[in-house]
């Protein structure tokens, strides 16, 4: 080796890399527990995620009782799942995955009757690739897509006899 190529090589290896490592990403999608254990995220909201301005809930069912009401409209994005170190609404069925399922709320463009358009905020449901999978009025959705919501939309994770409907404050009004 010619003593100019290993000059060379010396000075190379002091220049920074800024190439992209793929660490940085990796320390952004993990979360440390207490215990000192980590939970790398599955999920992470796209550029189009938006808090909505409209009052968006949750009314949950077991059977034909209503046991609660999710006010869903404080953030953008609800995490569903078993683990509760991470997600935002916890499900404690055993076919529900740790994490199951996401309501993303998006901003889209919709066109109206004269061709316009104009920007709204909109819920969407994406399942993270679960075991037993996420139903919308008793479809299962396909994995890894937004699928979009709509007021009295009916949810379901796994095999969870808990329902989840989906209830538009500004649209119930009308």
């Amino acid at each position: 080796m010619s003593p100019r190529s290993s000059e060379r090589d010396s000075r190379r290896k002091l220049e920074p890399d800024f190439r992209p490592s793929g660490l940085l990403a990796a320390a952004t999608k993990t979360i440390k527990k207490v215990d000192g254990s980590s939970t790398v995220l599955k999920y992470h909201e796209p550029p189009e995620a938006r808090k909505p301005s409209s009052g968006w809930r949750l009314y949950v069912f077991k059977g034909e009782q209503e046991s609660d009401v999710l006010h869903i409209s404080r953030q953008s994005a609800y995490l569903f799942g078993r683990d509760r170190t991470v997600v935002d609404i916890p499900t404690e069925h055993p076919s529900c995955s740790k994490q199951h399922a996401v309501i993303q709320f998006r901003q889209v463009a919709q066109r109206n009757e004269w061709g316009e358009t104009k920007n709204t905020v909109r819920p969407f449901v994406i399942d993270l690739e679960s075991t037993n999978g996420t139903y919308v009025n008793g479809s299962e959705i396909p994995t890894s897509r937004y699928y979009e919501l709509k007021h009295q939309d009916l949810l379901k994770f796994g095999e969870s006899s808990r329902e989840y409907v989906l209830m538009n404050v500004d649209e119930a009004g009308s």
